[in-house]
């Protein structure tokens, strides 16, 4: 009486019954085998490259980062960009919304409008959003810690300090476009809100989750802080 092993290699087509199934790339003819063996050659080749750019990018300066900085941020900045700021000793503890009010003028009167919070505005539109932009994810926030670091104190470039000045300008009256405003804007204030994140209900320690405010001087509107499309309530020949 014939072996089961026997019988089962003589249903599956094999001589005996005593050839073992193919599986993987083996049991592909040999053209696919050559192209899925390329493939992963090149995606082993990727993510080794990948893995070391980061690691440069997160080591200590030296030799190599040095040489190849420049590679190394186009690579990783700014979809892949490391920090430390989520781990100790000092994680992230505050919530920072970057709110704008404007000076309108319409009908020979002038008015200002309530503080309109674009940061909650972009928090509203990742939420509930499998793929946010990377606009919507960083663009104000790195444009206002960016403000931020190039007036903290006696650290001010002037040079740096007036680039993160025009950038954060920018960005504000491109936000404001949206609004429709019904007038010609004048003028722009900025202002951040800082909020510390409440301590969880398990913990003894007291947090003032009272939100303090850092207000900027108001900024006149002129036309370098119109980008294109950005017209701020003027005409053609006013935005030129």
């Amino acid at each position: 009486m014939e072996s089961y092993d026997k019988w089962r290699g003589r249903a599956r087509g094999d001589a005996g019954g005593e050839s073992p199934d193919r599986t993987g790339l083996a049991a592909l003819s040999l053209p696919y085998q050559v192209v899925g063996a390329v493939a992963l050659a090149v995606i082993g080749l990727v993510a080794c490259f990948h893995v070391g750019v980061v690691f440069l990018h997160v080591a200590p300066s030296n030799t190599l980062s040095k040489r190849y900085g420049g590679t190394v941020d186009d690579w990783v900045m700014p979809e892949f960009e490391q920090n430390w700021k989520l781990f100790a000793p000092n994680p992230l503890q505050q919530n920072v919304a970057v709110q704008v009010r404007a000076e309108v003028a319409r009908d020979g009167t002038r008015e200002v409008t309530p503080w309109i919070d674009l940061t909650a505005e972009d928090a509203a539109a990742i939420r509930g959003n499998p793929f946010p932009s990377h606009v919507q994810q960083n663009e104000l926030r790195r444009a206002w810690d960016f403000y931020a670091n190039q007036h903290d104190g006696d650290r001010v470039d002037a040079l740096r300090a007036g680039l993160s000045e025009r950038y954060v300008r920018r960005i504000a009256m491109m936000r404001l476009e949206e609004h429709r405003l019904g007038g010609r804007i004048e003028r722009i204030q900025v202002r951040s809100s800082t909020t510390r994140v409440a301590a969880p209900p398990w913990s003894r320690e007291e947090t003032d989750t009272r939100p303090y405010y850092r207000v900027q001087p108001w900024w006149t509107v002129t036309a370098a802080d119109l980008p294109g499309g950005v017209t701020g309530g003027r005409t053609v020949e006013g935005v030129r």
